[in-house]
């Protein structure tokens, strides 16, 4: 039987009213009541109703993307969906992928990545740093971009999301001096993302080591399903290695193309996208086109996936 993965998305594809479809729905309901419970507010207000600004606020769309995407998953398990060969996440969504596979108890998951949001959001006052997409510009043509633009400060590749689709971070004017730089090289588009900090830069360090202090407190699980892992493009069973990548993970980049190669090379031909949106399905067809992709956002997806899975 071939392998199925499937992959959970991170910080901007969330939306107000992303669990509107699952409404009354037993698993949906579960898993926000005990969401609400661990951060002590109404997730499931905030999710159906918003506001949208409260809503993209990085300390609650952490939480809300985590919540929403095992929503998600916890609804496939409930209608008889099998249970994956694999996982891995995008970013925030590495931390879903480890929630899934039992690593971290879901109790705790969502007070995890609200610290996590709190750290990267004051490691870095707001205004000061940024991010952009790079379109159109290979891997190295995009680092030597930021080494040409930096001039002593940092601007850094921090997401290599798809073929010639990178995503920058650092000091805000030496992204802007990096776009700049990127688009004589040739690239077609550089695109500022509305972000409140430069994340998976170098500058998300003093983050990083706030998280180490957090994550000594948990207690984790080795995974009951094998993920692979953002930082080192690697499957961990040990509960240390695992937090320690985590905490590696918030400075370094999402080298996501690898991932999805690695994916490939253990076998998987399928992946699902749990959760808000269809950005990560979009980006394993431009890196592998021969693995079939699909998604789970509501009702109607989740049964078109169930069927196209049985």
């Amino acid at each position: 039987m071939s392998k199925i993965a499937f992959i959970f998305p991170g910080q901007g594809s969330q939306a107000v009213g992303m669990l509107n479809d699952f409404a009354g729905l037993s698993a949906v309901d579960e898993v926000l009541q005990q969401a609400s419970a661990s951060l002590g507010e109404d997730v499931g207000q905030l999710i159906a109703n918003g506001p949208a600004e409260q809503l993209n606020l990085t300390t609650n769309t952490q939480p809300v993307m985590l919540v929403a995407g095992y929503a998600c998953y916890r609804a496939w398990l409930a209608a008889g969906g099998r249970a994956p060969d694999l996982l891995a996440g995008h970013s925030l969504g590495e931390y879903t992928a480890l929630t899934a596979a039992g690593t971290i108890a879901f109790e705790a998951a969502p007070k995890l990545v609200r610290f996590r949001a709190q750290a990267m959001q004051e490691a870095v006052p707001v205004g000061t740093g940024g991010m952009a997409a790079i379109l159109g510009l290979d891997d190295d043509a995009v680092r030597a971009a930021c080494s040409e633009a930096a001039q002593g400060e940092v601007v850094q590749a921090v997401n290599f999301n798809a073929p010639a689709q990178v995503v920058i971070a650092g000091h805000k004017a030496a992204v802007d001096r990096a776009c700049a730089v990127a688009q004589a090289k040739g690239a077609k588009r550089a695109l500022p993302l509305p972000v409140s900090a430069p994340f998976h830069s170098s500058l998300m360090l003093p983050a990083a080591e706030k998280l180490e202090e957090y994550l000594a407190k948990l207690s984790f699980s080795a995974p009951a399903i094998p993920v692979i892992n953002n930082v080192d493009v690697a499957i961990e069973h040990d509960a240390d290695r695992i937090k320690e990548a985590l905490v590696r993970q918030a400075w370094r980049p999402v080298r996501w193309v690898e991932i999805i190669q690695a994916l490939a090379a253990q076998g998987v031909t399928r992946i699902v996208e749990c959760g808000p949106g269809k950005v990560l399905a979009g980006l394993v067809k431009r890196i592998d086109k021969s693995i079939e992709v699909y998604t789970i956002t509501d009702q109607a997806s989740l049964n078109s996936t169930l069927e196209a899975l049985k």
